[in-house]
């Protein structure tokens, strides 16, 4: 029998396997510690106990660390950068930031509620074309510094044979959209290519060095590529996803994948008239593949069109392990099963689209993901 690492390993690389992986994304059983004091961590309450252990003892887990945690070298942004924390008398906390660049002062505010393991964006940083071109024109350092590997080497080493560490990033679209709300952030996209192209290159100027030295110190790991999504159907036609994702995401995927990496690109929502986009990336892998209705396509039909190229991962949705009853979620998983391994195709990892972000998980969650786990071991 493989080991979970093994088995991974052997998916990404299109070599048979003795079962599918299941993986159960955000929740990895190693970075969730429900002993950390910290009143905003939801592990702490025992409905996610049993879950956690399951993970770590069951599944193939897949810790990720991001890019940015594997440089030293300090910001040149932080000399025009103020960050302001604070909690009201509700326990929520509040995080401001102020960026000054020339006349212009730029400010987000987020805000992390106790039971809800999220932040929400209560004031986006870009509110307008100035604003945006104001962001450009602060400093953004080309050469990196060196790579500093222990983020990923220490996790690995508490991974062991469970499973493997992942390499987090958002795409150069990704790190503009993110600063804007959608509604103005669309506008923008669809109103002035000619500035956005410029902002994506500007940002290509100092993430691809980054990516570059990372892959070549830490050759041969899974990454994952986040942001492509901004961009995807309903909001805009597909022919701003090539020109908007493709285009930039192309030389970071080549970059990972010259040193022996495996680059995943993310991507929710509608995948059927931009999946031949994203492959055009060069991209081995693709998730987290939402079947209709979330999405627009079978996960057969991404098989059958590109699954000799990508390891598709997914196409279990989050709010069925919340709120489908288990005997109908087993068929959600078999039918996943079914269609991600069927024919001829690199691999599949059986993974939901998002996980459970509240204090207490439901049992009926805990029943849908032990559901998981053993609808693979069966196979």
């Amino acid at each position: 029998m493989l080991t979970r690492r093994e088995r991974l390993l052997k998916t990404l690389r299109g070599e048979p396997v003795d079962r599918p992986a299941v993986c159960f994304y955000e929740i990895n059983g190693l970075d969730q510690d429900p002993s950390d004091p910290d009143p905003l961590n939801i592990f702490t309450d025992p409905s996610w106990k049993p879950l956690l252990d399951l993970t770590r003892e069951r599944t193939e887990i897949i810790p990720r660390r991001g890019l940015g945690s594997l440089f030293r070298a300090p910001s040149p942004l932080k000399e025009f950068t103020t960050v302001e924390r604070w909690f009201d008398e509700k326990g929520r906390r509040f995080v401001r930031t102020t960026i000054r660049s020339g006349s212009r002062t730029l400010k987000s505010l987020t805000r992390h509620d106790p039971d809800v393991d999220t932040d929400w964006t209560l004031e986006h940083l870009l509110k307008d074309e100035d604003d945006l071109e104001a962001w450009l024109e602060l400093p953004h350092a080309v050469d990196p510094g060196p790579v500093d590997p222990q983020p990923v080497l220490d996790a690995e080493a508490k991974v062991g044979d469970a499973g493997l560490v992942l390499i987090d990033m958002a795409d150069p679209l990704c790190h503009i959209a993110g600063n804007f709300d959608m509604a103005t952030f669309l506008m923008l996209a669809h109103a002035e290519p000619e500035l956005m192209h410029r902002a994506l290159q500007r940002v290509s100027e100092w993430l691809l060095p980054k990516v570059e030295a990372a892959a070549a110190a830490l050759p041969g790991r899974l990454w994952r590529i986040v942001g492509p999504e901004y961009i995807s159907p309903p909001y805009l036609q597909p022919s701003f996803f090539k020109s908007y994702v493709t285009r930039y995401d192309r030389p970071v995927v080549e970059a990972i994948q010259r040193h022996g990496g495996f680059a995943r690109i993310h991507s929710h929502g509608r995948l059927k008239y931009i999946l031949d986009d994203i492959a055009a990336t060069g991209c081995m892998a693709l998730d987290p593949i939402e079947p209709p209705p979330q999405g627009d396509i079978e996960l057969r039909e991404v098989r059958v069109r590109h699954g000799r190229q990508m390891v598709l991962f997914g196409n279990l949705e989050a709010s069925d392990i919340e709120n489908l009853p288990t005997e109908r979620f087993r068929k959600k998983i078999d039918q996943a099963l079914k269609e991600g391994t069927q024919g001829e195709g690199r691999g599949f990892v059986l993974m939901p689209s998002a996980c459970p972000y509240g204090r207490k998980l439901p049992e009926l969650a805990l029943r849908n993901y032990e559901a998981m786990v053993e609808a693979v071991e069966r196979c």
